[in-house]
């Protein structure tokens, strides 16, 4: 009831009985040619999209916060530029916990700046969009990839009521057609082959059907089209069939990939409409970065940005320009398009705005309202800004250390330090005359590229970030800047020695994960979000119990078994924590176990284990390890 008080008193005009719902649709790594919105595709089919875009406005210009995913879904929750949070990269599935950028004293000898280190987690004091909903009588539920940190910086502690599948990682656990790795999601078993996106898409339908008399914020943000590429065999050939080998979209598997994506949209629109509440849902939708151009999957490239420059991981517009779609009924006109000037941060004072929300004591955004765009009108004299002070060799198109900013038809990044004797270096471009990127105005121009360099300077400035700095290492003679934009090889590693694990672990090996043995108990740190404990069962085979005692947070995680030549299959247990328990896990296999993992919960603090025992009903002798 407090709470419910205290909200009140912050809306300025009262509108809790006739909020609208929130539906908040966010692909990962689609592109700006990934759909059919803008006549750059003839491969990829998305009518579910093109119903969005007739029931809303399609922006022509919208453009995520960074050229990275988490950096974006951090900006989204938070209204918040990645300059101002130090999310920069998507390393939030890492299990070091670090909350704030911190700048190394040197860089690599070959590198003209300093590059931040980032946070690894989106902190919890930030005022999230779910928590400002949510204390408006919001209901609200997380659907999809989260990747901003696992628990307690999930979901279930910024503001959401719901999350699911409650997986930290960057990607879906194994692959989209199940059988999943995920630790508490599983398909439904009387869908064969079932897709990650129809199964989500489904526990969102549900959560919809609980709130159909709303409000409710609901955030779906997809899985699809990030990799691993794997999609419903059946799609694949479908868009075989179709491939033209001279068209740069030519990957039947991420067709297919896009097509579910879009079904699953369909499904949401299709619950909507049955629900009776679609007149009273605003829909957003958009991307979190631009298409990936550097992974290989059908022996091509994912997808092609063209006619866009570069890609996913870099500052060029194939990097940051997204598809971009807000369905707002009695605002945006259904059907309408707007050329202004949008980007991840401008969401959440949007819908402050429209809901007469008052931003908490304190509460600042980065982003601006775009209630005069979906209206109908501009956002004059708008600057939107990316900042992304890395590089990423291994991507082409790639660019030193940089932060840009678009106002009207111009853009310019200053790659940080990137010119002799420490300066900066720019590129200026006119994206209406030169969408492609192709042409640098900035030697011609000097004084448009000093007065936009103040506008990055005062964002800079403005959101306290940790920017780059000319590295005292620096060596001209490693220095090779013929190389920039040009995809750099990994270099190949040496074959690594066999790995028989630390004798001390009996055979049992770790994986991503640090695994060390004293006075008889194994302790696991370093934990990442698929760390486990390894073992060839070999003789084990049929039914079998697995036993251990083990200390750790209370959760659920899985025991694994994986059959020669099958795929892994699982058993959940759950730890309630607090101290030392033995947990007893019933394997039903047929046949032979094969290795067997131990999968641990991630967690900041050491997992303890004493012993692990594996029985099984075929008459062999009992395996038990005492560390």
């Amino acid at each position: 009831m407090l709470r419910l008080l205290a909200c009140l008193f912050a809306i300025a005009t009262p509108l809790i009985a006739a909020q609208p719902n929130v539906i908040f649709i966010l692909a990962d790594d689609l592109g700006w040619s990934d759909t059919t919105l803008y006549g750059t595709t003839k491969f990829y089919q998305t009518p579910n999209v093109e119903r969005l875009a007739q029931r809303g406005m399609t922006f022509t210009r919208a453009y995520s916060a960074s050229p990275l995913c988490s950096p974006t879904r951090s900006a989204i929750l938070t209204g918040l530029s990645p300059a101002r949070t130090g999310i920069t990269v998507p390393n939030c599935h890492m299990p070091q916990v670090v909350l704030e950028a911190t700048l190394p004293k040197k860089s690599a000898a070959d590198q003209k700046a300093i590059q931040p280190t980032p946070p690894t987690r989106l902190k919890t004091e930030y005022r999230t969009l779910a928590e400002t909903l949510h204390d408006a009588g919001y209901a609200t539920g997380h659907f999809g990839k989260w990747h901003l940190g696992p628990e307690p910086y999930s979901p279930l502690q910024q503001g959401f009521d719901v999350d699911v599948p409650h997986h930290p990682g960057p990607g879906p656990a194994g692959s989209y057609v199940a059988p999943w790795k995920f630790a508490d999601f599983d398909s439904d078993p009387d869908v064969p082959d079932q897709h990650i996106e129809d199964r989500m898409a489904k526990e969102a339908v549900a959560f919809m059907e609980q709130h159909k008399d709303g409000p409710f914020y609901m955030n779906y943000w997809m899985f699809s089209v990030h990799a691993p590429f794997d999609a419903k065999k059946a799609l694949i050939e479908k868009h075989r069939a179709r491939v033209n080998p001279k068209d740069p979209q030519r990957s039947p598997t991420y067709a297919a990939m896009v097509e579910s994506m879009d079904d699953a949209i369909g499904t949401l629109l299709d619950a909507l409409d049955r629900l009776k509440i679609a007149d009273n849902t605003i829909i957003i939708f958009t991307s979190d970065n631009g298409g990936n151009m550097y992974d290989k999957v059908d022996g091509t490239t994912p997808t092609s940005n063209a006619p866009l420059r570069g890609g996913k991981a870099c500052l060029f517009e194939g990097g940051t320009h997204v598809p971009g779609v807000i369905v707002w009924p009695g605002l945006a006109k259904a059907g309408a398009r707007s050329d202004a000037l949008i980007q991840s941060e401008d969401y959440y004072p949007t819908l402050l705005e429209a809901f007469a929300i008052q931003p908490a004591a304190g509460q600042i955004f980065d982003g601006h309202s775009l209630l005069p765009a979906l209206k109908g009108g501009d956002l004059p004299g708008k600057a939107i800004f990316q900042y992304f002070p890395h590089s990423s060799p291994n991507v082409p198109a790639w660019l030193p250390p940089g932060v840009s900013v678009h106002r009207g038809d111009w853009k310019l990044i200053r790659l940080f330090h990137g010119g002799e004797k420490g300066a900066h270096r720019y590129l200026l471009f006119n994206l209406h005359d030169d969408p492609g990127e192709q042409n640098n105005l900035a030697s011609q121009k000097p004084e448009l590229v000093q007065e936009l360099d103040a506008l990055i300077e005062a964002f800079l400035k403005a959101t306290h970030a940790v920017v780059p700095v000319p590295n005292p290492a620096f060596d001209p003679k490693q220095y090779h800047p013929e190389l920039e934009g040009k995809p750099q090889a990994k270099a190949k590693a040496k074959a690594p020695a066999k790995d028989d694990g630390d004798p001390a672990l009996q055979g049992w090996k770790a994986r991503d994960c640090k695994a060390t043995v004293k006075d008889g108990i194994v302790s696991v740190t370093n934990i990442g979000f698929e760390c486990f404990l390894g073992f060839a069962a070999g003789k084990h085979s049929g039914p079998t119990t697995a036993k251990f005692r083990i200390k750790a947070k209370a959760g659920t995680s899985h025991f694994d078994w994986v059959p020669s030549g099958g795929k892994a299959q699982r058993v959940l247990f759950t730890l309630k924590g607090g101290g030392w328990e033995e947990i007893s896990v019933q394997i039903p296999a047929a046949g032979p176990l094969g290795i067997v993992r131990l999968y641990l919960p991630m967690q900041e603090q050491p997992v303890e284990l004493d012993w692990i025992e594996l029985r099984s009903e075929n008459g062999v002798k009992m395996t038990r390890t005492e560390f």
